[in-house]
């Protein structure tokens, strides 16, 4: 299948950075989102991304410039049309996205792929309420997806090996480094990354260390490049909570229970650097 237009439904982080991923690559993008300001938004965080890009030296202002006038924004789901896929790219909720999920289904084409970027729902689930969940398909990008090389492409029960297949190629031709994954909560890398990032709640709350001696700790011991309530905050602890739930629910066992101070710290609306303040203090 040769893709040439993207739809992506949902301009915030994720949305935004997978419509500039693929108008970087030379694709036309439809960007879709319930209003004008969550668009302006989101088309004013693709210009900030492509400009750091340029002064860096990574792009220059004509790839730039090509790239911004690749990207269409709507509020009307029709103008999915056009679109080969569509990715929805909501909030990491149930509910919502199947609504979405069945709007753009009434608006693509029968032959559109439809996509979805979930970092732990059961793609299986999602695609069964579709009259066709052969062409549906998970794609879990990573944040920040501009510099991220990583999407989990994931197989439900129902997602044809033609869907599967056309989704790679997409996403090789987009720069991006592709991994087959069966659907499983969490799929790979949330299923390991999100519960170590738990379970460093878990040591901060009962006062093991504090919150930078817990990041030094894991970033000068174990090598990684951030600590895991550094990474909290970048991912978004509202997100964390939300993957941390559906592990308890879909397997059923305690040892994924969510720590009560990441729950507490959502409760607050201390979701991260989104928000301003997670488990660090971004306004200062």
């Amino acid at each position: 299948m040769n893709i040439e237009t993207i739809g992506v439904v949902g301009a915030g982080t994720m949305g935004s950075g997978i419509a500039q991923a693929a108008a970087v690559a030379g694709l036309d993008v439809v960007m879709i989102d319930v209003s004008e300001a969550a668009l302006g938004k989101g088309s004013a965080a693709v210009r900030a991304s492509l400009a750091r890009l340029v002064s860096n030296g990574k792009l220059d202002a004509a790839a730039q410039d090509a790239a911004l006038g690749r990207i269409a924004t709507s509020t009307d789901y029709a103008r999915l049309a056009s679109a080969d896929i569509v990715i929805e790219a909501a909030t990491e909720n149930v509910e919502l996205k199947g609504r979405i999920l069945g709007q753009i289904e009434a608006a693509a084409r029968t032959d559109a792929i439809i996509a979805t970027n979930t970092s732990s729902i059961s793609i299986t689930a999602l695609a069964a309420p579709l009259a066709d969940p052969s062409r549906f398909v998970g794609m879990h990008f990573f944040n920040p997806v501009p510099m991220m090389p990583l999407v989990e492409i994931i197989r439900g029960l129902q997602t044809s090996d033609r869907t599967a297949a056309a989704v790679r190629t997409l996403t090789e031709r987009i720069d991006k480094s592709p991994i087959g994954v069966r659907n499983s909560p969490g799929f790979v890398v949330n299923r390991i990354l999100v519960p170590m990032i738990n379970e460093a709640f878990f040591v901060l709350h009962e006062g093991v260390a504090s919150a930078a001696e817990i990041d030094e700790g894991m970033k000068l011991g174990a090598n990684h490049p951030i600590g895991p309530l550094a990474l909290a905050d970048l991912i978004g602890l509202d997100v964390c909570l939300s993957v941390m739930d559906v592990f308890v629910k879909d397997f059923g066992d305690p040892k994924y229970r969510a720590c009560s101070l990441l729950r507490e710290l959502v409760a607050a609306g201390r979701l991260g650097r989104k928000s301003g303040r997670g488990v660090y203090d971004y306004t200062v």
